[in-house]
């Protein structure tokens, strides 16, 4: 691509959207969620319509390539290339109508599925394909892959239920493809326009007899519905004006599944169906073998189920390693070499247990399963969570050997499943290589992944090896190549042996036909590159590893922990969907602001493509920067991504590297300053709230003018632990005083130990340094290991099983359950072990204590309250929100309700940098402000972190209270 980036400017005068061409952004956009790395000459994110056609026509006049790109899901490398990446997702993601009596839906492509299906449920109607990568995918990709998922069984792909699609031919015309009865076909075919060609063209490939022949006896099985192996000439075939006169013809079916090679869609005219009845069952067969499984699904389909998905064992054993897919497995009854997961839809629960006990004893029959638990209710969504986190999960597998999308998307007839897998395990014996197999048995479509060594040159051509085997295999059994996840440029290079030669010079002219420049996604499907050529995988160059200060021992390495990263894109979740991960993306929904982009960042610079130069450095933290290390990757991403650790880690080398920023330093050693200032707390007070202050803070420091400073109290919490006796009682429990609450919230600190010690506990502050957890924040890991290091000295004597360290501040309590662990040298990680299993957040020892009787709702008021309450991120990604409902409910009459947000955007010192203040806010108001602000005046607002109460003090004027105030204000 010879377009220089000065001639690609001139496209920013004519759109209203964004264009990006820094390195930064070529290289964020280098990947998707397949195997490839290519980097394009930047990224175009339109605003509407009318931005889409100047950029088409732009890249018409320059012969410039497009790629359109959504949601970046793919797996199969349909979104990676030189050419200049058109991300829909940031403002083309607007549902447009909704004709509930005609049940269809208009929606720009940049539209989540789980989001669509949000918007429609009150209107008793859904889109009914949903893939794994539900909560995040977008409808346009749906399209361009032609996306089915678990349920296909009954609600088909997404060319099933696709009626209309508006957007640009490569010329640059605006039309709109649509069902044409035999009338209006003949009138298109008639048009003297590049549209009318296109129908002329299209017509006269499907008269030719030669051409129909060829595409019955070559394409697979019509019997296989998923079917995505090249251009969708066989279901054009069976429409007008080819089988019936008064058939109907529609181009979308041939559009659908052609992976944006051939038009450009700005928007999408879907079909609906009604919500399936509420009543559901979910029988989770245990199977001893594989085998068995695939006999086992040929009985289910027998009981017309709504879905059948398998996972074995490989992906359940990875599922144990991450926080919250293992409590995702509660059903799980031993250890099961596979689980088939049978559902079943009906108006009512008889119906589902009657179907439910006859397909079990069917499968007793024939002795296929030793375990068959059936769930109900929210039990389900449970199972499919898991289920969905297979791709995810992968990640988990420690080293360079990894499961590798390449046999992935296979589909054959169910009843030949059984003799189509011993034919691919014989092929993977033959290369002495193991497999994992999940997804959609049900339809004869499994996910299988050999896992390989893909930095090995060894193993790269094995990649080619193994594809060209399978293609052969599935070929022997009239199957497709491309189940639902398309051929990108993964499966490009095997349609001519899948289709026949002739079928492949039909997709070329299907291609020249639309888009005879070769504008729109070059090299997807048609004239693919190598499947083996420009892969993500890189020998390590730059690891950092011999002066890492964490223990990267758990992945084998510092630069392994970035390439966990499978690129799934579970971070691009949006505040619609729930859950916390990852909040900048929520608040700018810019894809360099995604895990996942940090991840793609570090990849890089460990391997290289980013030098080592002060540059590299500067790039790569330019990305980490707007990370809130909320540590929500680490639970919610399925590879347990810890962003947070690695830019602890990055910002470390690069302080060795470059020096620390004053700022940085600042705030870091914070509770040193705090110190040095509590005798003159109420002259600091003071001067925080002057203007000039504050303006001399923004100007020297960067701290935002438009923010509350936190106050420090008159005296710390550990000088008044001092001036006074504790109570005699029996129970110790020691309270750790972190740098938060012994300096500036020290009245939420005197209430906690007030309150335990009138449940009858004998509190004792301890002898300890401050939790580490500002030197952490900002990189500065010599010091938050020295603190590590002496807190374990200091209290692993001490706190025990009988005598547990309970704290009020999640981000500095539970950093000794997390970082220290991985901190401490290894002499000392028995100790850090053993001090962690008996460390608290106040709501888990006082809900502990609650459920072994020790504290009951007759040491409180009857007075009735009513609570909403925020919780910490630290608390959703290393604890348990739900024990902080218990805890605010143990008097008997006090409500209380978490607010369904995620983080709440000011993360520590974060929110109050000048440079960070609006997307700290932008993210606050996605949930947590509206919600407090539509709260009753009289309820009561709770949140335990510290950096929280300031938030909702800046976002809302309301004074949030931590749990322990509550609880202290309600004791008799």
């Amino acid at each position: 691509m010879n377009l220089s980036s000065l001639s690609l400017r001139e496209l920013v005068e004519k759109i209203s959207g964004d264009l990006d061409l820094d390195d930064v952004t070529r290289l964020v956009y280098s990947t998707d969620a397949s195997a490839y790395f290519e980097k394009p000459v930047g990224a175009v994110m339109p605003l509407d319509a009318i931005d889409v056609r100047e950029i088409v026509l732009f890249a018409q006049k320059h012969h410039l390539n497009l790629i359109p790109r959504a949601a970046g899901t793919s797996l199969a490398g349909q979104v990676v290339g030189s050419g200049l990446v058109v991300d829909v997702g940031r403002y083309m993601n607007q549902i447009l109508e909704v004709n509930e009596k005609e049940k269809w839906v208009r929606v720009q492509p940049g539209v989540v599925l789980d989001e669509l299906n949000q918007y429609l449920a009150p209107y008793g109607l859904f889109f009914g394909p949903e893939t794994s990568t539900s909560n995040r995918c977008m409808i346009g990709g749906m399209v361009g892959n032609n996306s089915c998922g678990a349920h296909s069984l009954i609600y088909g792909s997404t060319r099933d239920h696709t009626l209309e699609l508006k957007g640009y031919l490569s010329n640059g015309d605006e039309v709109v493809f649509k069902n044409l009865k035999n009338l209006e076909f003949e009138q298109k075919c008639h048009e003297d326009s590049f549209e009318g060609e296109i129908y002329r063209s299209i017509r006269s490939v499907l008269t030719d007899k030669g051409n129909r022949k060829s595409i019955r006896q070559e394409f697979p099985d019509p019997d296989i519905h998923r079917r995505n192996t090249g251009y969708a000439l066989d279901y054009l075939i069976d429409t007008y004006p080819y089988k019936e006169e008064d058939g109907n013809f529609n181009m979308c079916q041939l559009l659908a599944g052609s992976e944006g090679t051939l038009f450009f869609t700005t928007e999408i005219k879907l079909n609906l169906i009604a919500v399936p009845p509420k009543e559901k069952g979910l029988v989770c067969v245990h199977l001893n073998s594989l085998e068995e499984a695939l006999e086992a699904n040929l009985i289910g389909l027998q009981f017309n189920p709504g879905a059948i998905e398998l996972m074995d064992k490989a992906i359940m054993d990875l599922t144990k390693k991450n926080v919250l897919q293992n409590k995702n497995r509660f059903f799980v009854e031993g250890d099961p070499a596979a689980l088939l997961l049978v559902e079943f839809a009906r108006h009512t629960k008889d119906e589902i247990e009657q179907l439910a006990g006859d397909m079990i004893a069917a499968l007793r029959q024939k002795g296929f399963g030793y375990a068959y638990p059936v769930l109900y209710g929210s039990d389900i969504k449970k199972v499919w969570n898991l289920r969905k986190a297979g791709l995810g999960v992968l990640g988990n597998m420690p080293g360079d050997e990894r499961p590798v999308p390449v046999i992935e998307d296979t589909a054959v007839r169910p009843e030949d499943l059984p003799a189509f897998i011993a034919d691919i395990k014989a092929m993977l014996k033959k290369y002495g290589k193991e497999c994992v197999y999940y997804a959609h048995i049900g339809t004869g479509e499994l996910h299988l992944r050999p896992v390989l060594n893909m930095k090995k040159e060894k193993d790269a051509e094995l990649f080619y090896q193994i594809a060209k085997d399978t293609a052969k295999i599935v070929k022997q059994y009239k199957g497709s190549l491309s189940g639902e996840h398309g051929d990108g440029r993964l499966r490009g290079q095997f349609i001519p042996w899948m289709v026949g030669d002739h079928n492949y010079q039909l997709f070329r002219e299907v291609k020249k036909i639309f888009d005879p420049n070769n504008i729109f996604n070059a090299g997807k499907i048609t004239d693919t590159p190598q499947m083996n050529t420009s892969l993500r995988y890189k020998e390590v160059k730059n690891e950092l590893d011999n002066k890492a200060l964490f223990d990267w021992s758990s992945t084998l390495g510092l630069a392994r922990a970035a390439e966990k990263c499978t690129g799934s894109g579970d971070c691009r979740k949006s505040h619609l969907i729930g859950g916390t991960m990852c909040p900048s993306y929520m608040g700018s929904r810019d894809e360099r602001q995604t895990t996942r982009a940090r991840a793609n960042m570090l990849r890089e610079f460990f391997a290289g493509t980013i030098p080592a130069t002060k540059l590299g450095y500067v790039q790569v933290k330019q990305v980490l920067d707007l990370c809130l290390s909320c540590k929500a990757c680490k639970t919610e991403c399925p590879s347990n991504v810890d962003m947070t650790k690695l830019k602890a880690e990055f910002l470390n080398s690069y302080h060795e590297q470059f020096g620390i920023p004053l700022r940085s330093r600042l705030i870091a050693h914070l509770p040193t300053f705090n110190t040095i200032l509590m005798p003159f707390s109420h002259l600091y007070n003071l001067s925080v709230k002057n203007k000039w202050i504050k303006a001399i803070n923004e100007k020297y420091f960067g701290i935002s003018s438009k923010r509350h400073l936190p106050r420090l109290s008159k005296q710390s919490l550990i000088k008044w632990s001092k001036k006074r006796q504790t109570s005699g009682n029996e129970k110790v429990v020691y309270f750790f005083a972190d740098e938060f609450t012994n300096y500036n919230d020290t009245r939420e600190g005197v209430a906690a130990v007030l309150l335990l010690e009138k449940l009858g506990y004998k509190v004792i502050i301890p002898s300890h340094q401050p939790s580490g957890r500002t030197y952490l924040s900002k990189g500065l890991l010599k010091d938050a290991k020295k603190r590590a290091i002496q807190n374990v000295e200091l209290l692993s004597g001490l706190v025990d099983k009988e005598a547990p360290l309970i704290g009020i501040e999640p981000s500095a309590i539970l950093t000794l359950r997390d970082e220290y662990l991985e901190l401490v040298p290894d002499k000392l990680k028995e100790k850090a072990q053993r001090l962690a299993t008996n460390t608290y957040t106040f709501e888990e020892f006082v809900a502990q204590e609650y459920d072994k009787g020790r504290i009951s709702s007759e040491q409180f008021v009857s007075d009735k309250k009513t609570i909403r309450y925020h919780s910490h991120c630290y608390q959703k990604a290393l604890s348990d929100t739900k024990l902080t409902q218990r805890v605010l409910e143990i008097p008997e009459n006090y409500s209380a309700q978490e607010i369904p947000s995620g983080c709440c955007g000011m993360a520590g010192s974060f929110g109050y940098e000048i440079e960070h203040y609006d997307l700290s806010m932008n993210i606050g108001e996605l949930v947590l402000f509206p919600e407090i602000r539509k709260s009753n005046k009289k309820t009561l607002i709770v949140a335990a972190g510290t950096s929280c109460r300031h938030q909702i003090k800046d976002g809302t004027q309301v004074e949030a209270l931590h749990p322990a105030l509550v609880l202290l204000d309600a004791l008799k």
